[in-house]
């Protein structure tokens, strides 16, 4: 989603109205998808989606430049060895690995932190009518049922 920008309507921020009460929101310093040039963006992470956008005046009427959902991310973990610059984390999707800067070590821990958080409530996780008995043939029945 680098280069293009996406529009604002359901499909791309999820219905989430990104402009308000976020979970997180700061300056980051991103580097481009396709040139890989490090551009400074507001990012805004709210109900499993991190947002960025141009500038930090985001309203309803903000575009973001871009969005991942956390749901796709597998990992976030400090970069700066990778990187080999202060302050850099990662964040990879099965089929991407995209790398930040943060402002101080304080802020890089508390993206990691709020990041990995959302990955973990907003990550598919296996429903107890998902999980067969290869004994019995069937699903189980859920706790708190009552058959």
């Amino acid at each position: 989603m680098g280069t293009g920008g996406s529009s604002a309507d359901d499909d791309s921020t999820g219905g989430v109205e990104f402009w308000r009460s976020p979970e997180r929101a700061g300056w980051l310093t991103k580097q481009g998808e396709y040139i890989k040039t490090w551009r400074r963006r507001w990012f805004v992470l709210k109900q499993g989606r991190l947002f960025w956008f141009k500038d930090s005046g985001v309203t309803r009427a903000s575009v973001p430049r871009g969005v991942i959902p956390v749901a796709t991310c597998l990992t976030v973990k400090g970069a700066e060895d990778t990187l080999n610059r202060q302050f850099a984390f990662e964040l990879s999707t099965p089929t991407e690995t995209m790398y930040f800067i943060a402002d101080s070590e304080k802020e890089k821990e508390e993206w990691i932190n709020s990041i990995g958080r959302s990955i973990v409530q907003h990550s598919r996780s296996v429903t107890d009518a998902e999980v067969v008995d290869y004994d019995s043939g069937r699903a189980p029945v859920a706790a708190g049922s009552d058959k």
